[in-house]
């Protein structure tokens, strides 16, 4: 038992003293690059962390573009052969594509950022209603599914969206097309995407963009943090 404890106690000491993930490869669509993209937010975000967290991300991105038409663009992998990122965020948009191609593709990703020593975060969508075909329920599936097949890490931005639509509907999430995020939805997905990173909770973080207010960016950043939590029970 003793053994035991201090093989628990020096595992956490590691974890504890292991740096902050530095460099961040994003690839995905639109709902990636709006706004002038999640990387750009990001960084926002971890500079005015506490401490503040120095980064550096790139991007891999085509509008309307599901994993598979990612994977064949030419320079995919070797943004992730260059063995330079420390994570690589994929998001998938599961209306444009299907459930079994989103399994198939996340499998390939996954398999491909490991070989390069990179740690691969599934970033979870949001339903939209052009493509109603699948509900928000269904894409969580599908992600907590791949999750378990794959033992990877999944920023659940979808669920964090479900639970502030219910919430604080005035808070739009949605751009005018339904479909793109507004710079809400772009924030929340950010906030999302920064706890799951650094395992660190984006409540009080004093970034907030043009068009947050100081309360809709503390709101949204504890439904991210909260929706996180929850995503690991």
């Amino acid at each position: 038992m003793i053994v035991r404890m201090l093989l628990i106690l020096l595992a956490v000491a590691f974890i504890a003293a292991a740096p902050a993930p530095q460099r961040i490869l994003f690839i995905g669509n639109s709902l990636t690059y709006w706004h002038n993209g999640l990387y750009h937010h990001l960084d926002k975000m971890a500079a005015a962390a506490s401490p503040a967290i120095a980064i550096e991300t790139s991007k891999v991105t085509q509008g309307g573009a599901p994993l598979k038409k990612l994977w064949e663009k030419p320079e995919t992998r070797p943004a992730i052969a260059s063995g330079n990122n420390d994570v690589v965020v994929l998001q998938e948009d599961i209306p444009e594509t299907t459930v079994a191609s989103f399994r198939e593709y996340a499998r390939t990703f996954v398999n491909e950022i490991r070989g390069h020593k990179g740690r691969p975060i599934l970033l979870m969508a949001w339903s939209y209603e052009r493509l109603g075909w699948i509900s928000s329920d269904e894409i969580a599936q599908a992600h907590r599914d791949a999750a378990e097949e794959l033992k990877v890490e999944v920023a659940p931005a979808g669920l964090a969206w479900q639970r502030s639509i219910k919430e604080r509907p005035e808070i739009d999430l949605y751009a005018p097309d339904r479909e793109h995020p507004s710079i809400h939805g772009t924030y929340l997905t950010t906030a999302v995407v920064f706890a799951t990173i650094f395992g660190e909770t984006p409540v009080g973080n004093d970034y907030a963009p043009t068009g947050v207010t100081a309360d809709e960016a503390a709101y949204l950043q504890r439904v991210a943090w909260e929706t996180c939590q929850a995503w690991k029970k």
